[in-house]
């Protein structure tokens, strides 16, 4: 495989300020038939400005060129394959964008009365019903803006459950394999973590599980669990750990982050949890990444509904032949409150409903066979060669959506680490996995590869690594210095945490 070619992607990238000449215009505007008022007239003297601002000043072609570059510049799915592991960063379908903008849907105001704004929350309303019937749990908010939102939404609802059955618990249990936005969240919640062992496959440790209740008695206000977890294995004593928890007076919450997995196989409600967030921009096909939008919604058992947050989104059945409307629910007294201004990112709700009414039930069932599909041929493609030896499976067991690999043997032989493997990656055109997480394998490389890569791209990846490998053996600064077809060589990470450049001069 040969490198990518990018000469325009290696070339010292300049900002906007840095292109400015004085002089140089986008257009020249006509002088206005409007009477000019002194800005003093208009604008009060305290809010003037001393002088007139400094923008830059350049052409219209060099405007466009240089922001088209600097979008080039970026990765994304629609220039190549991007597993980054535990993010599902699958391809989003434009007819998604295009329903999105519809003008009905991009153009609603957000303090729109209820009473005309019927059809978005019917739109609201019949996707909380999809999402109640995909994560088997009756109820569901939408409030929640992202996943961690919603886990600190889920930990929220625990403590009002708890406080309105007049117990006080302290404790959160969360597995090693965890999400680190769990830990967070549960400090975030005011709890203190404790943390729960893994298993020589990949599971929870019932007996480390069983200990820190034993520890905890009474104080274990729930456990957060993903299944499958960070390291792409399904845990098959979940009936067991659901059990223990709810003899334990706790709640169970599942992080949705990898639901992708399971649509339509296996659902949370049945597993036993309580609680469960849903990345909307992660399964359902919402684009993420740059720090939004995105929606992580909740959906909950009947004992934690009244605490939902409010407003609701509920339907009301007509009266005197009318259909029936779609209202907003404020009469909840047991309610944790608002989570946010507002209901939510409607374009991201918009985007989640169209996607799963074109797949329907059998097509979201579809999404989880082949994103499993890719994800085990993948894996026993990177188990031959090199990368079988150099690059082990580090819980070898038939994996879901995404598999873990250990850098170990690669670091240790060939003085290659994950990070430079990582970077080498960048050169043949693709976006690295997640390295280093899970915390408990050492020199982690975590790789999804998601529903939406072909066979083709699969196998390039897989190449791509043989070759990296190959070249290190004879030459191990060769990716110890990569990449080498970026904007951005290597960051002095230390530096720029303690030195960070956040303003641009001018000229």
């Amino acid at each position: 495989m040969a490198l990518t070619e990018t000469p325009m992607q290696a070339e010292s990238a300049k900002t906007i300020y840095e292109k400015s000449k004085a002089g140089r215009r986008a257009a020249a505007l006509p002088a206005t038939e409007v009477p000019e008022k002194p800005l003093a007239e208009l604008i009060p003297e305290n809010l003037l400005r001393s002088e007139p601002p400094r923008l830059p000043e350049i052409a219209e072609p060099e405007i466009v060129r240089h922001y088209n570059r600097l979008s080039r510049r970026n990765f994304d799915l629609d220039s190549g394959f991007y597993p980054l592991g535990s993010c599902t960063m699958k391809h989003n379908p434009r007819l998604n964008e295009r329903v999105a903008a519809l003008p009905g849907h991009a153009r609603l105001h957000p303090a729109q009365d209820p009473r005309r704004a019927q059809g978005a929350l019917e739109l609201m309303w019949l996707l909380q019903e999809s999402l109640s019937e995909i994560c088997g749990l009756p109820h569901v908010s939408l409030q929640p803006s992202a996943g961690s939102h919603g886990e600190l939404a889920g930990l929220l609802l625990t403590r009002a459950y708890h406080a309105d059955r007049n117990e006080v618990r302290t404790k959160v249990l969360a597995p090693d394999t965890s999400h680190g936005t769990n830990p967070a969240s549960v400090t975030m919640a005011g709890y203190e973590v404790v943390k729960v062992a893994t298993d020589e496959q990949g599971g929870v440790e019932m007996g480390d599980l069983r200990a820190k209740l034993a520890e905890n008695e009474g104080e274990v206000a729930c456990l957060m669990l993903t299944n499958p977890n960070t390291l792409g294995v399904f845990d098959e004593n979940i009936a067991e750990i659901a059990k223990l928890i709810h003899e334990a007076g706790g709640t169970l919450y599942y992080d949705g982050a990898n639901l992708n997995a399971v649509m339509g196989y296996s659902r949370p409600g049945d597993m036993g949890f309580d609680i469960v967030h849903v990345n909307l921009h992660k399964s359902f096909s919402q684009p993420h990444g740059g720090g939004g939008p995105g929606a992580g919604p909740i959906a909950v058992s009947d004992r934690i509904e009244p605490y939902l947050p409010r407003p609701q989104v509920v339907r009301r059945e007509g009266s005197n032949g009318h259909g029936p409307g779609f209202d907003l629910d404020f009469e909840r007294p047991k309610s944790i409150g608002r989570l946010r201004g507002f209901q939510g990112n409607f374009g991201v709700f918009v985007r989640s409903y169209a996607y799963i009414l074109s797949l329907g039930g059998d097509g979201l069932s579809e999404a989880s066979e082949t994103a499993v599909l890719n994800a085990n041929y993948l894996k026993a493609r990177l188990a031959e060669g090199r990368a079988g030896e150099r690059l082990p499976i580090a819980f070898d067991r038939h994996c879901m959506h995404e598999f873990v690999l250990s850098g170990k043997p690669m670091k240790r032989e060939l003085g290659l680490a994950t990070l430079d493997l990582a970077k080498r990656l960048l050169d043949f055109g693709f976006h690295p996995p997640t390295v280093y997480f899970p915390l408990l394998v050492e020199e982690a490389l975590m790789v999804e590869p998601t529903e939406t890569e072909t066979k083709e791209s699969l196998d390039a990846f897989a190449a791509a690594i043989e070759q990296i490998l190959a070249e290190a053996e004879t030459d191990p600064d060769l990716a110890g210095n990569a990449p080498y077809t970026t904007p951005v060589r290597r960051l002095d990470e230390v530096k720029a945490t303690r030195q960070p450049v956040v303003r641009q001069q001018f000229g």
